[in-house]
Parts: structure tokens; C-alpha cells; sequence
């Protein structure tokens, strides 16, 4: 799992940003069960990047919302 800078994010759509957080989800699985068999596992980073791709994606809307209240006036 490589990490992934916050401005990559932004630059993504809202297509590769779903794809991205179906992966993490799912390696977030593995990584607890694999943690409840061996005792080791990264958990807490998948969900500091799952919690990335929210941020990103909630600023865009935000951005949206603000420029049609712009084009509005």
C-alpha cells in the first residue's frame, strides 16, 4: 500500500477518488482479520487515507456549492 498525498486526491475524480476508497476499504478488512490471526497489522494509516479521500471530496462539493451560489448572482 503506497501512500497517497492529499493534493493527488484533489486532483481526482469523483470516479478514481470511489475506486480508491473501495480498495482501502476492502484492505482495511484484510489488514484486521491478518491482525486478529498474526497480532500485526496497519489498520490505523488505511484509515487515515480513507478519512483523506473524505476530506478531499467533501471540500469539493464545498467548492461546487460556492461557485453555482457565484453564478447565481
Amino acid at each position: 500500500m503506497a501512500k497517497v498525498k492529499f493534493q493527488d486526491l484533489k486532483k481526482m475524480t469523483n470516479e478514481e477518488r470511489n475506486k480508491k476508497m473501495q480498495e482501502l476499504k476492502l484492505e482495511l478488512v484484510k489488514s484486521k482479520a491478518s491482525a486478529a490471526k498474526k497480532g500485526s497489522a496497519n489498520p490505523k494509516q488505511i484509515k487515515k487515507m480513507i478519512a483523506k479521500i473524505y476530506t478531499a471530496e467533501k471540500q469539493n462539493t464545498n467548492l461546487n456549492k460556492e461557485v453555482q451560489e457565484k453564478n447565481k448572482k
